[in-house]
């Protein structure tokens, strides 16, 4: 008989796990501390099974939601920017897609903040939470690096950004390592007994990475339904003793920019799952349970809010950018003020040198545009020194914290 869709499009015979449960048993310890820690008992893990080559058919709903995330994207790809250059507008979105994803596992910064920690990161990296943030962005980076490359993506590169991810924080020893060890999320701190989930015993991660890296090689399922199975096999494998979120949600991008579903922008999706988080966690169970086109359909929904929400903060940041060009009299397109209003979205905290690099001008006339600036309102001085001054465009990134926020809101 053929099979049927219920009303979340997904199919309605009984689904088929995409895993098994496993019961073993966590001895008793006399040795930890409190009586939690030292009492042993029963477990269930559960062991994703192989994707590599198995078939994921998707119910109608699933598939239109897939088919319109799409389009969506393939609209926010093609935005032509009016004021601000792509790169800068597509770093601003990578910073928002960074940020929310770091925000889902409880690091909550502002623009401001972490644009701060930024440029300072040369010099000295005392804002730890700051610098967590930017691993998570300069993860994100590599996954899209790895993405475009012809090479086909293999365990090495996901080792690689999660190795990013954490080489500056008080986790760098187990950056790029595969865990040796149990883990398990919920529950207590000492065994996994009545943990909420507790993934694949250690000696089948090598194997089911494999198997992963091996599955985003595919070509023949739409892009999205195959981000979104990648992201959900990945965090049943949770294959790292930390960072698990964080470097699923990136592998999102290698699998959408390998796909050429984002070459120049990046919609913000964990922007809309953090709205959402009881929809984004049932989403992952439920297709460890096998409802498959119910997690394909979430997550191309929240694919679909993602790229409008990016349209929206690119109108907002390049409206306040012509703005800006009102205020300063229409400068030239190739003057160095121009120049450094089209950056600003991408370089917040700017000083002389990075000025300089912008606009290929000299020190001169680079000092020259950020006092100038400076004057309109546009830029705020960060220190009062004579040599070694910053400026940040405070204006922005608090349109930019407003913005998101309200977005997060709605969802």
């Amino acid at each position: 008989m053929p099979p049927t869709t219920d009303r979340d499009g997904d199919v309605a015979d009984v689904p088929v796990p995409i895993g098994r449960h496993e019961e073993r048993f966590w001895p008793a310890d006399r040795a930890a501390y409190g009586p939690r820690g030292q009492r042993g008992g029963l477990y269930r893990v559960f062991v994703p099974e192989p994707i590599a080559r198995r078939a994921f058919p998707l119910g109608g709903e699933a598939v239109k939601a897939v088919v319109d995330a799409e389009r969506a994207v393939e609209h926010l790809d093609r935005k032509p920017p009016r004021v601000a250059t792509v790169g800068a507008l597509a770093r601003n979105l990578l910073r928002s897609e960074s940020m929310a994803s770091s925000r889902i596992e409880g690091v909550h910064i502002s623009h401001k903040r972490l644009a701060r920690a930024g440029y300072a990161k040369s010099k000295q990296r005392r804002d730890h939470r700051a610098v967590e943030v930017l691993g998570n962005l300069e993860a994100m980076e590599r996954a899209i690096e790895f993405g475009a490359r012809p090479e086909r993506f293999d365990v090495a590169a996901l080792l690689e950004i999660h190795r990013t991810l954490l080489r500056f924080t008080d986790d760098a020893a187990i950056a790029g390592v595969v865990r040796q060890q149990q883990n398990w999320i919920g529950g207590n701190d000492y065994n996994p007994v009545g943990a909420a989930y507790v993934p694949p015993p250690p000696e089948h991660v090598p194997a089911l990475l494999a198997d992963l890296c091996e599955f985003v090689e595919r070509d023949d399922l739409a892009a999205i339904a195959q981000a979104a199975i990648a992201h959900a096999q990945f965090e049943n494998i949770h294959p790292f003793a930390d960072g698990n979120g964080r470097v699923g949600r990136a592998l999102i991008y290698t699998v959408l920019r390998r796909r050429g579903e984002v070459a120049n922008y990046v919609p913000p999706i964990s922007l809309v799952l953090a709205a959402t988080p009881k929809a984004y966690v049932g989403g992952l169970g439920a297709y460890s349970q096998g409802r498959v086109s119910l997690w394909c359909r979430r997550f191309a929904d929240a694919t679909a809010a993602a790229a409008a929400a990016a349209e929206r903060l690119a109108d907002a940041i390049e409206e306040r950018q012509a703005s800006w060009l009102e205020r300063l009299g229409q400068p030239r397109r190739d003057s160095a003020v121009r120049q450094i209003v089209a950056a600003l979205s991408a370089q917040p905290v700017i000083d002389v040198a990075i000025a300089q690099q912008i606009t290929e001008k000299s020190h001169v006339a680079a000092g020259a545009a950020l006092r100038q600036l400076e004057q309109a309102g546009i830029l705020d001085r960060l220190n009062a020194r004579s040599w070694g001054r910053a400026w940040e465009c405070g204006e922005l990134l608090d349109l930019v914290d407003r913005v998101e926020k309200e977005m997060a809101t709605a969802g």
